[in-house]
Order: structure tokens, then C-alpha cells, then sequence
């Protein structure tokens, strides 16, 4: 790989260089553990201090901090310095990534009927069933399954491992990570008699472009209509998108989030790790969840919701849960009690 300058990265991201634009630099770090030769970040004028301490070769900084940068050393300042690093770490990752080479591994086994384009990357012991359509550019990771019917965008990256089932969709740009089952059987059960009967899923998974998801994240097909993610969402490690969900564009969730059947979620909402949202609901555009939080009804009205039980010694806790069990006794009583006044 050729060598990298600070020259390069502002004619990559903009804004003004001040520094010698000749230095080289071999890696994107932090302040703490910078080197003459690293190029950092600050956004939150908090870390300051460790600005001044940091010896990195070049700090990206806001206007804010233009000065203070300068007092150091060299800086680029731009005028959202957290969306340039972000910016940064996609250019970096693309000068050193290992080129791909296109084309269908010996050991991968491809249905004659498949549609791989010639400069897709079909990995080793990857599986592509019947009328399957792979885009140009696409990647598929080592032993990853495409299943029958299923399209795959152009640019796509799927990771080892991944899981495409049948008659599922994704747009171009996409990026699945180890171990994603897209296409699994929604959890659909009939009660007949103390037993329960399956009740067989016959929709599919629809994801626009731009869309990434984490390891180890399921999104289940739907049980008649198709589940659908749209263009630009992100979905973090272990979440699980239940049958028939609906996420709207650019909605982000963190680790371990739960949808269950039916719900739409609006366009550029936020959902917290480890949120619960239960089926059937609407949550409209614009809505921020917090971590932990249980949603119960649906959300008509953008803003920031939070349904966290604060946590406390097992003692207190039990106290206070015994305590909100009485509430509405003690409402009833209030109420009386106004009304005698």
C-alpha cells in the first residue's frame, strides 16, 4: 500500500490543513496512545485537556477548538470533526483492505440456475441455491448460504457465516456480519389441545440500500406479508427483528434490542440496547428509546422516551416493587379522600 500523508486525508476530507502536509501517517487512534505519527480526534470540548497532552501527529478538531489544536501542533479543522473521523475510518479502511478477487471458490457450490455477476466474490464453501441473484461487486463470505429466489445488491458484503434464506431481498452497499440469519421462520404457534401447531411463514425479508447489520442479529421472514427493513437502518449485535416488522429509513438499534410481530417503527428513530418494543405497535418517525426500556403502546409524537426501573440493593428494590404494586390503591384512596374535601 502506498505510503499515506496528512496531505492525502485532507484532500480526502476537506477542511483546513494547518501542518506539514508531507508527514506520514500509519494509524487512526485515540488521543491517549497517539504517536507522532497517528492522526486523532476531538469533538467534545470536555476532553480538552488530553488534547494538550496527546501527541499525535494531527488532531481533526471543530472550530471550537481551532486554537487550542494549533497550540499543540498540526490540526484539520473541519466543521463537524466527529462525521470527518467517521469519514476518515471508511477511506483508511478502503486503502488497506485486501483487495477482493472476483469470481466462484472451487469448494462454493452454485445452482446452474444462480445469476453471480462476473465481478462478484463467491467465497469458499458457500452454498447459492436455485434463481438466487448475486450483483456486481457483491461479496459472500466463507460459508455463507444464499438461499433459493433470494437477491443480493450490488456492493453487498456479506461476512463467513452469514445466513440469506430463501426468497429474501437486499439492495446494494449492504453489510451483514458474522453469524446474521435473515429469513429464519417468525415464531408463529397455534394452540390445539395443550399443544401448539406451527403455523408456516410464508412471506419474506425485504432490506433496502445502505443497511448494516450486526453479528448474530435474526430478522424472521413474515408469516404472509414480507418483513421489511429500509434503506439505511443499522442494526447492532444480537437484536432480533420478530414476522412482519416494519423499520423505517435510517432508524438505528443497539445490542440486544427486541421487536416483536407487527410493529412499525417510524424513519430515524434511535433505539437504546436492550430495548423491548412488544407487537403490533406504531412508533412514528423521530422517536428516541432509551436502553432498557419497555414499550408497552404505541408512540404517535417524536421525542426521547425512557421506561427504566432505577436499579437498587435486592432489599430496596423489593420494598419499592411491593410499593408501586399498591399504586393504585392508593390512588383510589386519594380520590375519595378529594372527594370528601
Amino acid at each position: 500500500m502506498a505510503t499515506i500523508t496528512l496531505g492525502d486525508i485532507a484532500a480526502h476530507l476537506g477542511g483546513e490543513l494547518t501542518g506539514d502536509p508531507l508527514l506520514t501517517i500509519d494509524r487512526v487512534g485515540p488521543l491517549e496512545s497517539a504517536t507522532p505519527h497517528t492522526i486523532s480526534f476531538i469533538s467534545n470540548p470536555r476532553y480538552q485537556a488530553q488534547l494538550a497532552l496527546s501527541s499525535a501527529g494531527c488532531v481533526i478538531v471543530g472550530p471550537a477548538l481551532r486554537d487550542a489544536a494549533l497550540a499543540r501542533g498540526a490540526a484539520l479543522v473541519l466543521p463537524d470533526p466527529y462525521l470527518a473521523f467517521a469519514r476518515l475510518t471508511q477511506w483508511w479502511v478502503a486503502q488497506h483492505r485486501p483487495p477482493v478477487t472476483p469470481g466462484v471458490h472451487p469448494t462454493a457450490v452454485v445452482d446452474p440456475s444462480a445469476r453471480v455477476a462476473a465481478s462478484a466474490s463467491v467465497g469458499p464453501f458457500v452454498v447459492v441455491e436455485a434463481d438466487a441473484v448475486i450483483g456486481e461487486g457483491a461479496q459472500i463470505g466463507a460459508h455463507g448460504f444464499v438461499g433459493r429466489g433470494s437477491t443480493i445488491g450490488a456492493d453487498t458484503r456479506f461476512a463467513p457465516r452469514v445466513t440469506f434464506n430463501h426468497g429474501c431481498h437486499i439492495g446494494a452497499r449492504g453489510m451483514l456480519h458474522p453469524g446474521v440469519v435473515v429469513g429464519g421462520d417468525g415464531f408463529g404457534f397455534a394452540p390445539n389441545q395443550g399443544r401448539w401447531e406451527k403455523i408456516e411463514q410464508l412471506g419474506g425479508v425485504r432490506i433496502g440500500d445502505d443497511v448494516e447489520i450486526g453479528s448474530n442479529t435474526c430478522v424472521d421472514r413474515g408469516a404472509l406479508d414480507d418483513t421489511v427493513l429500509e434503506e439505511g437502518v443499522k442494526l447492532d449485535n444480537l437484536i432480533q427483528i420478530a414476522h412482519n416488522v416494519k423499520v423505517g429509513a435510517f432508524t438505528a438499534m443497539a445490542g440486544c434490542a427486541g421487536v416483536a410481530g407487527s410493529t412499525v417503527i417510524g424513519k430515524h428513530c434511535t433505539i437504546g440496547g436492550a430495548a423491548m418494543i412488544v407487537g403490533h405497535l406504531k412508533i412514528a418517525d423521530h422517536v428516541n428509546i432509551s436502553g432498557c426500556t419497555a414499550v408497552t403502546r404505541s408512540i404517535s409524537k417524536p421525542g426521547v422516551y425512557t421506561g427504566l426501573f432505577p436499579m437498587d440493593d435486592n432489599a430496596t428494590w423489593e420494598k419499592n416493587a411491593a410499593t408501586l404494586r399498591n399504586l393504585h390503591a392508593l390512588r383510589d384512596r386519594v380520590r375519595a379522600l378529594e372527594k370528601k374535601n
